[in-house]
């Protein structure tokens, strides 16, 4: 097998295996589908970059960095700022819960980004400051201010 072939078979295998997991980032981050799909086919082609990490951990850590900061890049174009979407969400992805995703959607972006992690990727605190790049307490204010705004958010 050559070289490129490698990369390949790699890049599919990682893609098949974080899916879902840079979908559900770069949805939550944009709640735009369009958006996410962007967002997601930018990630896989970042993954064919030779500056991929080979370690599982690190791997990881890396595709949610990148996918947060894909994330934030449509955020900042200028496309993205003067213009408005043609539906508010053409599909509700996540119905059963949709009273907790839309106060989810009102929290800043770090604050909406570190729940992510901690509730639904499962990660602890220590682990979600390396990915971030922030310190552990930080992350740790993060969530405390995070749960209480969508106390209020969830109790009105």
């Amino acid at each position: 097998m050559t070289d490129s072939s490698d990369v390949k078979e790699r890049t599919e295998k990682i893609i098949r295996q974080y899916a879902d997991m840079i979908y559900r980032i770069a949805f939550q981050n944009l709640k735009n589908k369009a958006d996410a799909e962007d967002v997601f086919g930018e990630v896989c082609v970042a993954l064919l970059s030779k500056d991929v990490p080979r370690e599982e951990p690190h791997l990881k850590h890396w595709i949610i960095r990148v996918t947060i900061n894909k994330c934030r890049n449509i955020h900042r174009s200028p496309w993205h700022t003067k213009t408005e979407s043609l539906t508010e969400m053409s599909e509700q992805v996540y119905e059963d819960n949709s009273d907790v995703f839309d106060a989810l959607w009102q929290l800043p972006e770090k604050y909406r980004n570190a729940v992510y992690l901690y509730y639904y990727e499962g990660y602890t605190i220590q682990e979600i400051s390396r990915i971030m790049g922030k310190s552990p307490n930080t992350v740790s204010s993060w969530l405390t201010r995070a749960r209480k705004k969508l106390k209020d958010l969830l109790t009105r």
